[in-house]
């Protein structure tokens, strides 16, 4: 006599087959004995599937006080779900159960403030986010049973401060001559990330012999001003045709959030002083005198 019996397997989209083979025998004393034959095999169910998390929605950049909408894109594939949960840098934040009640639950964890009114199964949405709002957040989507499947992904989110005016530059003089010494300082304003500072000499890069890299101001709350040097001794070439050098700073916060400049307009003493001592070019200056006859 044989008797197939199946189940299921938790966490296994297949089943368990157990073939059970009774074996009747006469035995010397006239007693029945029973031996067992037990095998396993795979059975599969036709259309069975597990969940698909597709993808997750997170900004990479917000600025400071803005409203942030985080979104897990996902397909049951014939499950029941059994909850989504939201995590930053490992901590949970948000949950949805839907067999609980309520079915909503947020937790408090340092820069993350949730709007339970405009979160649920699919989206969370943060109020007011501000520079602790940056991290790794991560969805992850669980369902009943009887496979109890699960998926997870992560993005990062970073909370930006832009300044609120562009880089100041100090230390210029009003008038130079050749070989003066140049020695300027560029300051950006408070911001995070820190800003990028750049200078340009008469819109062409300056050589970075000639840069100063000086360590970032910290302030308060995390925000800092980069600062960085000019320091050089001015050729004859600086100055362009109408006898001026244009020195500049550029300010920008990656990936082109925000940019700032700063120009300042040099004016050299004298011009024709300026080319003959540079021995770029050779002037001869020509002076009627008047003679007594």
């Amino acid at each position: 006599m044989n008797i197939i019996i199946a189940f299921p397997l938790c966490r296994s989209s297949k089943l368990l087959a157990f073939e059970y083979t009774r074996h009747n025998r006469e035995s010397p004393y006239r007693t029945m004995s029973w031996v067992f034959n037990l095998r396993i095999r795979p059975v599969s169910i036709a259309g069975s599937q597990t969940l698909k998390l597709l993808r997750i929605d997170v900004p990479s950049y917000k600025l400071r006080g803005e409203e942030a909408v985080l979104e897990c894109h996902y397909e049951l594939e014939g499950d029941s779900l059994y909850a989504v949960k939201w995590y930053k840098e490992n901590e949970e934040f948000f949950r949805y159960v839907p067999k609980s009640t309520p079915p909503l639950s947020s937790y408090k964890l340092e820069g993350v403030k949730v709007d339970n009114g405009n979160s649920g199964s699919r989206r969370v949405t943060l109020k007011s986010v501000n520079l602790k709002s940056s991290g790794i957040y991560r969805c992850e989507v669980s369902a009943e049973a009887p496979f109890f499947s699960s998926a997870q992904k992560e993005a990062k989110m970073e909370v930006v401060f832009l300044p609120r005016s562009g880089p100041q530059i100090t230390g210029e003089k009003l008038e130079y001559q050749i070989k003066d010494e140049l020695n300027l300082n560029c300051t950006s304003g408070k911001s995070y990330p820190p800003s990028t500072l750049k200078w340009l000499i008469n819109d062409e890069p300056v050589n970075d012999r000639d840069l100063i890299h000086y360590d970032p101001h910290i302030y308060p709350h995390g925000l800092v001003s980069s600062i960085l040097g000019l320091n050089l001794s001015i050729r004859s070439d600086h100055f362009i045709t109408d006898g001026t050098m244009k020195v500049r700073c550029i300010a920008t916060i990656a990936p082109l959030l925000w940019r700032g400049d700063k120009e300042s307009v040099l004016q050299k003493i004298d011009k024709r002083e300026a080319l003959l001592l540079g021995k770029r070019k050779l002037f001869l200056f020509v002076m009627k005198v008047p003679v007594d006859e």
